[in-house]
């Protein structure tokens, strides 16, 4: 199993032992660079919030502390497409 393989279906942020999906939670899957397949927890966020975000990963362009920009799809908001990375602020 490779690595993409590995991440996908997993919780981005969700501990390593317990990173599915839980029952009650809204979930949107990031689509395409370093995070792709992960799912990022939406719960609680209405509408079309977040537009972006900018999540912390090691396995991006700019290595441990990068950020990978992910923008949610217009069409269908249960998606964030990658945009880039980004250099982690200090």
């Amino acid at each position: 199993m490779d690595e993409a393989e590995f991440l996908r279906g997993r919780v981005y942020g969700a501990d390593h032992d317990d990173a599915g999906p839980r029952p009650g939670r809204v979930y949107a899957e990031l689509v395409g660079g370093p995070l792709d397949g992960l799912l990022l927890d939406v719960t609680g966020h209405t509408g079309h919030e977040p537009r972006e975000v900018a999540l912390i990963t090691e396995i991006g362009r700019y290595g441990p502390g990068g950020r990978a920009l992910y923008v949610r799809r217009a069409a269908d908001g249960r998606r964030f497409d990658w945009r880039c990375d980004t250099p982690g602020t200090a």
